[in-house]
């Protein structure tokens, strides 16, 4: 299965393309830029909406649903925000087709014109915040804690299966309150909420800090995120959460009556991840023999492989592996019993490594004999026989299981530390970019333009100024003006 994926010292791009591909995870679709996230991809996905719609609701939130259309006139309320989409809107101008006079198949029928075009949904904030003007009217309205799982075009001209397509699947979460206070709070709330995610459940150490002026999203006063590290040296940003001021209260004119009798415009948030997480999982932990997955979010958690010769041997093995799943799913671990005669054990160990399955289990007449099974981590490709009179199987198992989680992140995290380099002059700055790669913590003098010239010149971005970083002063690493502060630049998807 895993014979000739390419290896990642090599060509780190093609291994990550040819991965995806053939670990099952997804595959480039009929229209151009969009993705098919097969079976296997999407049950990871459905993992990870689950654990985090379970944290969404722990916080207060609900689900809601909006259109996918969005008017044209409404991206032009907010003046930021369109400039900031105008060029990735897709654009809906005909509502009908007819059949082609020539007998050529349909054309669009140029008497359907729409009287205003509808633009999909790129992101919903102008949607949403129309619809909120509707449903608060009074401080008694306020917070409204409303999350959307949904789909959203932003037309890409080059794409990469989950990092970057045209249609991608996400959540967009939009809250209004009644003070900015308010507001900023669950803008950091939702931003720990996503670090808690990445890094107890995707085994993903991320950073947790505010965009630039230049980065942030458009039409917020404030963006913060999550910047986590690819094992080429580069930054990927996992999630956003966006403190959007009254920009969108005024552009829709969503105003609510204040406890002392007065009318103010709402104060609002926005923030979201997306299936772009499903490429930080692949390209954080996985190797040249393919996927690894945390096992809190691996589909299938252990897969036992019989070892067997004939129906008779089968049969005898099947009642061993038929006890050990009934007790796993009895612990709420998910387990596969792999019993396809069709392929060899062989087959199945390479399948399972390149699908990343956490734990594998292989049991022929030989172990039953001696009561015993052997245990394949996949993290670190060790085994181990384990003799079934001495261990219990399900304790055996969690543990394994929580040390694999634990040993992946572990993993990441000493990566992480190591791609970080403090640069205190362009010379080490360019030099660390260029042949250490990762994140280099440098004093920028908060300019844009200083923050442009670096880009245009190496390419690198400032992920983050972090929540963390202590105020330190110096002199910026390009301009030698003064700054304030360190901040973290590292060439990104």
């Amino acid at each position: 299965m895993s014979k000739g994926l390419p290896k990642r010292s090599e060509d780190y791009s093609l291994w990550y393309n040819e991965l995806v591909k053939r670990a099952d995870l997804a595959e480039n679709s009929a229209v151009r830029g969009c993705m098919v996230i097969k079976p296997y991809g999407y049950s990871i996905w459905e993992k990870m909406q689950q654990q985090l719609d379970k944290m969404f609701k722990q916080t207060g939130h609900s689900n809601a649903y909006f259109p996918l259309f969005i008017p044209k006139s409404f991206l032009s309320k907010e003046a930021s925000h369109v400039e900031g989409f105008a060029k990735e809107c897709a654009v809906v101008t005909h509502y009908r087709l007819k059949a082609d006079e020539s007998g050529k198949g349909v054309i669009v029928d140029p008497d359907a014109a729409l009287e205003e075009e509808l633009i999909v949904r790129p992101t919903s904030e102008t949607l949403i915040w129309s619809t909120y003007k509707n449903w608060i009217q009074s401080y008694r309205d306020l917070p409204l804690l409303v999350n959307q799982w949904a789909n959203v075009v932003r037309w890409e001209m080059r794409t990469r299966l989950f990092l970057r397509t045209t249609e991608f699947l996400w959540q967009e979460g939009h809250t209004a309150h009644e003070t900015k206070k308010e507001a900023i709070e669950e803008t950091v709330r939702m931003l720990h909420v996503y670090a808690e995610f990445a890094e107890k459940h995707m085994a993903l150490p991320v950073i947790k800090g505010k965009k630039s002026e230049t980065e942030k999203f458009a039409g917020a006063e404030d963006t913060y995120c999550i910047e986590a590290m690819m094992q080429d040296g580069k930054a990927l940003q996992a999630g956003t959460s966006h403190f959007l001021g009254q920009n969108f209260a005024k552009a829709f004119d969503v105003k609510f009556a204040t406890r002392e009798g007065g009318l103010e415009f709402v104060w609002g948030t926005s923030w979201g991840v997306s299936t772009r997480l499903m490429g930080a999982l692949i390209m954080a932990h996985s190797d040249d023999k393919g996927l690894v997955l945390p096992p809190k979010l691996a589909p299938i958690q252990v897969v036992i492989v019989p070892i067997f010769k004939s129906e008779e041997e089968l049969s005898a093995v099947s009642v061993k592996a038929n006890e050990i799943m009934d007790a796993l799913r009895a612990k709420d671990i998910s387990v596969k019993f792999d019993n396809r005669d069709t392929y060899k054990p062989g087959w199945k160990f390479a399948e399972y490594e390149l699908k990343g399955v956490p734990l594998r289990i292989a049991i022929g007449p030989r172990d039953l004999q001696n009561n015993s099974i052997e245990l394949a981590r996949r993290d670190t490709l060790t085994k181990e026989v384990v003799n079934l009179n001495e261990v219990e199987i399900t304790e055996k198992i969690q543990g394994l299981l929580a040390d694999i989680q634990e040993n992946i992140y572990s993993k990441a995290l000493a990566f992480r530390e190591e791609k970080t380099t403090m640069a205190d002059t362009w010379e080490e700055f360019v030099q660390t970019l260029d042949e250490k790669a990762g994140f280099v913590s440098a004093h920028w003098d908060g300019t844009p333009e200083t923050e442009e010239k670096i880009k245009e010149l190496t390419k690198a971005t400032i992920r983050c100024v972090p929540l963390d970083q202590v105020a330190e002063s110096g002199e910026c690493v390009f301009s030698r003006k003064p700054s304030q502060g360190r901040v973290l630049f590292a060439r990104a998807y």
